[in-house]
């Protein structure tokens, strides 16, 4: 072979697309391919509404949503960053425990509190009943009590169920500022208040943004907790538009509402940690030392770290937990865990395929080193701060669409009905769930694979091992521990998942998460607390794997 046809054959198969990238490109356009359908949808509808929706309901979801978003923003902010700022400064009854427990309530989904208060609220409940035999009040005509389902009463649930984002950035951040600061504005004269307002918040207000934004995102999210308390918001417009009104592409314009909302809010958060940058300039950091608090100062730190986590664990948990042991019968129904089954079945398939896209996606990426795929990397996180009824629009959509035509070809074909394949299975979950949680896997492979000496694998390949050798034998042994990290969040968001599930699931076809709001639908808690105390015990796992990560 003359150099000039070697130069040009190697030309070439630097022109072809290796394997790994190539399959990183697909998985990457897999995942972004629900948001631009959803746009695309929206913009070229079968039937426009837009004008319609603009003149009467959207207004009034969209100004719901954003009240709520503000409401469970500041409410979780607060609760989140005073008691990040108790638990780092101060030393006071019960301290030790607090700094865990107020990490528990990412184990109830929203939706869960909601039941629990509002069968604790209610007028049959054990608080109106006491209040009806204390003062010998007969009916509810006698006494005045707030309404329970309206959207105040959301926004506390999503605040106490959503805190705990807040509360762990903001206690990291405290936790790195330094001590010499404190000081100073000590001798400066400054109390305890003013420490903190004006240098503990300034100094940690990127972290309380970043954890503000996520509560906020996923509030938008939420339907479960919005349904039960009938609070009207752009993800219930979502639901009642296209499975009401039966017009799919109403709904694919009010999910590209809610998608440039959480847009919005995804860069509000990025500009926030971007624009405000604070160094250490000491060569000796010293952190915070706490101080010790005395007499009612201390009960009184006590009882504010306790009231956020009472709402968001001891109060659902009990409420649930109670249902649960007096309903004893439900354990044993066949269908309870026929969803067991669909759960942990769906939720595995979909965390390991998750988990070994994320990984592929990214090794192919690093394998590529070209600019087009480094792009798309950050763009597939996108998918976790898309709610999940818009992803069920963005998938359902075209997928039916794929499905009556496949089924339609085989059938020509073979002259054999093969029926809905794709949507009539759950293999639209799967794809769902793929979309919604595949940030958490592609975060923590990047990070895992980020830690491992490129040297390593340079050396495995001089070797004569392949890249696919060298991903098996050189990069998985030292990132084993982050992949089973991520497998397990993965799973455990799949099984909490409603608004997708919801959508996409096939006829009568129920998960633990299903079964909970279709009980509680019924106003049947009984039915629904065996459900929901699998799904909190699969949650406290995750947050016992995450406060140990935090320690």
């Amino acid at each position: 072979m003359s150099p000039a046809e070697h130069t040009a054959r190697s030309g070439r198969r630097r022109a072809m697309p290796e394997p790994w990238s190539l399959g990183a490109a697909v998985i990457a356009i897999l995942v972004l391919a629900p948001i631009v359908a959803v746009i695309w949808i929206a913009l070229f509808p079968s039937e426009n509404i837009w004008p319609h929706l603009l003149a009467t309901t959207l207004p009034r979801y969209f100004g719901t949503t954003l009240m709520l978003m503000a409401g469970v923003g500041a409410l979780a902010g607060s609760a989140g960053a005073g008691a990040a700022w108790l638990i780092s400064r101060y030393t006071f009854p019960g301290r030790r425990w607090l700094e865990w427990l107020l990490l528990l309530p990412l184990a109830i989904p929203a939706y869960v509190g909601a039941y629990a208060l509002v069968d604790f609220l209610e007028y049959a409940g054990p608080v109106q009943t006491g209040l009806r035999h204390l003062f010998g009040w007969r009916s509810a005509r006698d006494y005045w009590f707030p309404e329970i389902r309206s959207l105040g009463a959301a926004v506390i649930v999503l605040s106490a169920a959503l805190y705990p984002y807040v509360y762990l950035l903001a206690r990291n951040a405290f936790r790195e500022q330094s001590g010499a600061s404190e000081e100073v504005a000590r001798s400066l004269g400054a109390g305890a208040f003013g420490r903190f307002w004006r240098v503990g918040l300034p100094l940690a207000r990127p972290a309380i943004a970043a954890g503000m934004a996520i509560a906020m995102m996923e509030s938008v999210n939420d339907f479960g907790t919005v349904d039960y308390f009938a609070v009207q918001t752009l993800t219930t417009g979502i639901f009642s538009v296209w499975l009401q009104s039966n017009n799919a592409g109403g709904a694919a314009q009010i999910a590209s509402t809610v998608l440039a909302l959480v847009i919005l809010l995804v860069l509000f958060e990025k500009t926030s940690r971007r624009r405000m940058r604070f160094f250490n300039l000491s060569t000796r950091h010293r952190p915070v030392e706490r101080r010790t608090l005395h007499g009612g100062a201390a009960w009184l730190a006590t009882l504010a770290c306790i009231l956020p986590f009472a709402m968001g664990f001891v109060l659902p948990a009990a409420v649930i937990l109670s249902h649960a042991l007096d309903n004893a019968r439900f354990w044993s129904d066949g269908a309870l865990w026929k969803a067991v089954w669909h759960t942990v079945s769906v939720g595995g398939i979909a965390s390991v395929v998750t988990v070994l896209g994320g990984v592929f996606l990214v090794y192919g990426v690093r394998l590529s080193g070209r600019a087009l795929p480094r792009l798309l990397l950050p763009a597939t996180t996108i998918g976790y701060a898309a709610p999940g009824a818009v992803l069920g629009v963005g998938i359902l959509i075209p997928l039916a669409a794929l499905d009556h035509a496949l089924a339609d070809t085989v059938e020509t074909v073979t002259g054999r009905d093969i029926g809905l394949v794709l949507t009539g299975s759950a293999f639209a979950l799967v794809l769902a769930y793929f979309v919604r949680f595949f940030a958490i896997a592609q975060g923590a492979a990047d990070a895992a694979m980020g830690r491992v000496s490129p040297n390593l694998a340079h050396a495995a390949r001089s070797l004569g091992r392949t890249r696919g050798r060298t991903l098996a034998e050189i990069y998985y042994p030292l990132m084993r521990a982050s992949v089973a990290s991520a497998l397990l969040l993965v799973f455990v968001d799949c099984v909490k998942e409603l608004p997708a599930t919801l959508l996409l699931r096939p006829f009568n076809y129920e998960t633990l998460a299903t079964r909970v709001h279709d009980q509680a639908s019924l106003e049947n808690l009984g039915g629904a607390a065996p459900a929901a105390i699998l799904v909190i015990a699969v949650g406290l796992v995750a947050v016992g794997m995450l406060a140990r990560a935090n320690r």
